[in-house]
This record gives C-alpha cells, structure tokens and sequence, in this order.
C-alpha cells in the first residue's frame, strides 16, 4: 500500500496554487506576460518556504507547449513531465552534494547545446552556496555571457555566502517566512479535502511549530495523523509537540492577576508530571499574555484558535494593562535566562515569583501574604451625604473594599468626587480608561455596594480633580518620600561619613532601599 507524503502530494504545480509569496509571483508573471525574463535568478529564503517549488513552476512556465505564459496548461508532455521530475531540459542540481569544480565543469559542458526536447533549458541549482570557490568561477563565466536559450535558477538558504559576483549577475527574491495563520489555513484546507476530522486549536499549534515553513507544517501534520490514528486533535498535537495543556497556562497567567503565590507554585509544581519544556512553557505564557495585552487595547479584538476566547475575556478584565506588560517582560526575559539556572524548573518557578515581586506598589496579593495595616472601617462609613471626602478617605475606602486584579487598579487610579444618593461619582484620567470595562466597573459598584451598605451605581467623568491624588498617586508619593528619607539618613549616617572622607568612598543613590 502506497501513501505519497502531504508535502509532495499537495506541492502547488502553478502560480495560483502558491501560500503567500506574493512578491515573487507578481514579479515573475509580470516578466512572462511582457517577454523580459531574465537569464539568471536567485530564490533565497529559509526552509520550506517554496523556493525550489516556485523554480520548477517557472521552469514550466518557460515550457509549456502552449507557449512562454504565466499559465501553463499542466496537460501537455512538458508540464507532465516537469511535475514528474523526468523533464530532459530541466536539469535539477544539489550543490550540496556536487561540490567539486569538476562536478560543476562537468554540468555546465553542456551548456552550449540546444534544449532537447523543451523551449529553454533550466538548470536549478538548489543549496548553491555550497559550492566551492573554483566551482563559483567556472560558473561565473557561463552567468556573465550565457546562450540564448539557458536559463539558470539558483536557491539558497544562505545567500551571504554567495560571491558578489554571482550575486550582481542575479535577480534576487528573498522569499518570506509564511505567517502562522496562513499556514494553519492551508493545512485546514487539505485536511477538508482529505476527509480528515481535525480542531482549529490543533492546526494552531502546528502551524506555530512549523515556524514559518510550509514544508515542515505539512510533516508535523502527517506525524500528527499518525500520531492520533487518523485524526488531527488538540491534545494529540500537544502531546506530540511536547507542549503543556493550555489550560495549565491559563491557570498560571489566572494565579499571577490573583497575585496568589501558593496557588501559582502549585501550578507549577503539577508541570512536572508532564516532563515539559520549561522554555516553551514561558512561550506559551508570553504568547497568551499579547493576546490578553490585545484584548484590553482593541476592544473587537478576535482571539485565534489556540485560547478560548471567554479565557481571554476572563484574564484581560482580571489583569492590569501594567501587570500584562511586567509579565510579559519578565517571561520573555526568564525565557533567554533559563540556561544560566540552576536547573529549568528553578528558573522557571523563579521567573514566576519574580513576576509577584516586582509587582507595583500597593498591587492586590493573596491572603497568604502578610497583610498591610488599614484605617479603621468606622472612619470611613461616617461619609456624609453629601459625599464631600478627602482624597485621603477614598484611599482609607479602597483598601478595604474586597477586590482584586484589574477592578481594584480601576479603583486606585480614581479620585473621590461625591456621593448623591444612590450614584457615586468618580474621576478616571483619560489615559487610564483601558481599565474600564463592564467586569471591572460591576466588581467595583457592588464592593462599594457592600462597604455603603445600600446598592450605589457607578458615574465616571473623564477628568481629575485639581489637587486630589488617587490612592496609587498617593501610594507612589508615600513610597517615594520614604526613599528618600532613606536616602538621606544613610548620607548622614557617620560611619558612611567616615569611608567618605577616608577612602574618598561615594554612594550610589540608586542601590540605597529603606529596610522593611
């Protein structure tokens, strides 16, 4: 029983055929239509990428019995046999193996003879930086001065390595790595017509680890039929990848908004059970956090397959804008440091506190960690009718208001304007409207709901008020006024004094902290 591979099976044999890579087909139909082909091109690009593919396409082009068109008819003798890898005129060489100016000597004897068959002879030379320098020679003089009815296509993945003499002679088309979502289309196509049941989230997947290769999609995509007997699943691609659930990066990107530190350790903790890739875990965890980062700056913005879009919701009314970009940042960054670790886990289970640690000030933490000393609640609830109140007792009011994650940011960076009856007006600044949405403002109207003891509704003005802080302003102030302080005491200190005078010591400012 014979099976052809996706990749040869589904090859584009025409222009049309082509995933991406409209820069190049533009380019070489626009020359057939108008008859100006060059003698010479150059396809350079990664892997996978259809250099080789868009090279035979135009060898076809070149010819189709029908003529020099940028439509070859794919019936006549030529086409057929040009797809078949049989065509006497297109003469395909692996520079890779054929190093040796002899090789290359030999090949090119032939050069001055008419085509035998076709319109043109092709000569595709696939890996042609592997060539050597006397190989590069001998091919020069044929690039410089060549017969009328030879036409040479060059690929490489490595195109420095080129002389710049072959290169001068050459059109050149850098193709591009495709787009994960062009790839996951694709394959989405031939597994409809291969009658293959399949889940978007798993053609997700395999398109993100194809890494921009057309070719190396459509293997993993064979492996992960195989792999899942005769079927393309979720948990079977993430299984095959080695990749961790996605559920479990939802849970430690829900752990991190809740500033729960027990609960994010324990998460990681479970991990190990499935032995995985501490590097790709923290990929996985940057990527969900620019889809969350997405979300909350783009309103209508559409979710890929790969993360459910209510878990997206969830975590982008949860998490502060400022708290997805630390994450992010910090992921990333533990991501490139993860080698200098101990060992994986450590750095990855570090990686996660760091991102608790370097949380701003006054940022929501779990019960578990040791509470901040409050007002009293009956200060407080002695607010009058009116709702005339300092801005040093609407910060007294949200820190004991019962909230979490991106509803007590919103409450942080409001000030107090009034109460009148059942509406509470406060006051946003402009550029922190991010944090409003319909989750957050309901969370925020029923703990103050709850601390007023009668239902309120929420007014916002777009506005701050003149010499009013927020409870972060005033948080950020406090918490620079004690640097300083600290600063200053540690300047006084005598016994800095004296290193300074004896040993003409300085003092970094930046590296002073007050103690805790």
């Amino acid at each position: 029983m014979s099976y052809t591979a996706l990749a040869r099976k589904w090859r584009p044999k025409s222009f049309p055929e082509l995933v991406g890579q409209e820069h190049v087909r533009r380019a070489l139909v626009n020359a057939l239509e108008s008859g100006r082909v060059h003698h010479a091109f150059l396809f350079t690009g990664t892997r996978g990428v259809g250099k080789t593919t868009i090279a035979r396409i135009f060898a076809k082009c070149l010819n189709c019995e029908t003529g020099v068109t940028p439509a070859p008819c794919g019936v006549c003798a030529s086409c057929r046999e040009i797809d078949a890898g049989r065509f006497p005129d297109l003469i395909e060489v692996d520079a890779a193996s054929r190093t040796k100016v002899d090789d290359t000597r030999e090949l090119l004897d032939n050069v001055q003879y008419a085509p035998t068959r076709g319109r043109y002879k092709v000569y595709l030379i696939d890996e042609v930086h592997m060539l050597s320098a006397h190989s590069f020679n001998a091919l020069l003089k044929t690039l410089e001065e060549p017969p009328p009815h030879v036409k040479f296509l060059l690929a490489t993945t490595d195109p420095q390595k080129l002389p710049v003499t072959v290169l001068s002679r050459c059109l050149q088309f850098n193709l591009k790595r495709l787009p994960a979502a062009d790839i996951a289309m694709h394959l989405r196509h031939i597994l409809t017509a291969e009658t293959v049941p399949y889940e978007a989230a798993a053609l997700a997947l395999i398109a993100q680890a194809a890494d921009g290769s057309m070719r190396d999609g459509l293997s993993l995509l064979d492996q992960l039929i195989a792999f899942g007997a005769g079927k393309a699943g979720e948990v079977e691609a993430r299984a095959m990848l080695g990749t961790v659930s996605r559920d479990h990066v939802v849970r430690i990107a829900t752990s991190l908004g809740r500033g729960d530190t027990g609960e994010l350790l324990r998460a990681a903790h479970q991990l190990e059970e499935f032995a995985p890739d501490y590097a790709q875990v923290l990929d996985e965890l940057a990527a969900l956090l620019v889809r969350v980062g997405l979300r909350q700056a783009v309103r209508d913005y559409a979710a890929d397959e790969r993360y459910a879009p209510e878990d997206i919701e969830q975590l982008a009314a949860s998490l502060a804008p400022e708290d997805v970009q630390l994450f992010y940042q910090t992921a990333i960054i533990g991501r490139r440091d993860l080698a200098l670790a101990p060992d994986a886990k450590s750095g990855f289970e570090m990686t996660l506190l760091r991102m608790i640690a370097f949380r701003p000030a006054g940022a929501p933490v779990s019960a578990s960690a040791p509470a901040s000393t409050v007002s009293s609640a009956a200060n407080t609830r002695s607010e009058s009718a009116s709702g005339a109140a300092e801005d040093s007792g609407w910060s007294a009011i949200v820190s004991q208001l019962e909230l979490t994650g991106a509803a007590r940011q919103l409450a942080s960076h409001c000030v107090y304007i009034g109460r009148q009856g059942a509406v509470v007006s406060l006051g946003l600044d402009p550029r922190n409207q991010l944090l409003r949405t319909a989750t957050t403002e309901e969370k925020l109207a029923q703990a103050l709901s709850r601390h007023f003891g009668t239902a309120v509704r929420l007014e916002f003005h777009a506005a701050t008020v003149a010499g009013v802080e927020t409870p972060a302003q005033a948080q950020r102030r406090a918490s620079e006024a004690e640097l300083a302080a600290a600063r200053r005491a540690f300047e006084e200190d005598p016994g800095v004094k004296g290193l300074r005078e004896r040993f003409g010591a300085s003092v970094l400012p930046e590296t002073v902290r007050p103690l805790k």
